[in-house]
């Protein structure tokens, strides 16, 4: 009940802050390409800092059993070096989520054998990011970035991606890249 309280409170802060102008829908293409819908939100807070509210979920299982389920929260505080929604801006994102893969070739070497074992646990962390966001119109833009950080992984590990006896369970730490973006813009007014 207090968290639901909280996000009321939380919702009703922004909105009466927030004109329509200070908000926009963004869609990650990048993400796109590895089936995964997901949308973003950017709002306003102050002349040069924005928050962006990103998330993805991706339930789909393909032939012969591979699958890259996962949902992924990811909030980002950003702050630019021009003003809010044109130009450079620099972040700090958390992230978190679960997952659900196997069959597959992921980047970064991040799990080496994942296309003969399956993996399902949660991931947490953060990091900071660069970015750039360029206006075409009033309405529509595009944005691109980059960020780096930590992400902590529990999870089980299963013989295989279809059947699979659980191995056993385990901890990942990662250092590297934890946001790619190439997003389509759409600045509500």
């Amino acid at each position: 009940m207090k968290k639901k309280l909280l996000t009321l409170f939380f919702v009703l802060g922004i909105s009466s802050t927030v004109s329509p102008q200070e908000i926009a829908l963004k869609n990650n293409i990048i993400y796109d390409a590895t089936t995964t819908p997901n949308l973003a939100l950017e709002i306003g807070l102050k002349k040069k800092t924005t928050l962006d509210l990103y998330g993805g979920f991706n339930p789909f299982t393909f032939e012969n059993n591979k699958k890259f389920k996962h949902w992924l929260f990811q909030p980002e505080l950003r702050f630019w070096t021009c003003e809010r929604f044109n130009g450079t801006f620099f972040g700090i994102h958390a992230h978190v989520g679960q997952f659900n893969f196997g069959g597959i070739t992921l980047p970064f070497n991040m799990f080496p054998d994942v296309k003969t074992h399956r993996y399902e646990g949660n991931l947490y962390g953060g990091g900071v990011s660069i970015g750039h966001q360029w206006i075409f119109n009033k309405r529509l833009g595009l944005e691109a970035s980059i960020g780096g950080g930590y992400a902590y992984g529990h999870y089980d590990k299963y013989l295989c991606p279809q059947c699979g006896e659980r191995i056993g369970t385990y901890n990942k730490n990662y250092w590297g890249i934890t946001r790619v973006t190439l997003s389509l813009i759409y600045v509500i007014r």
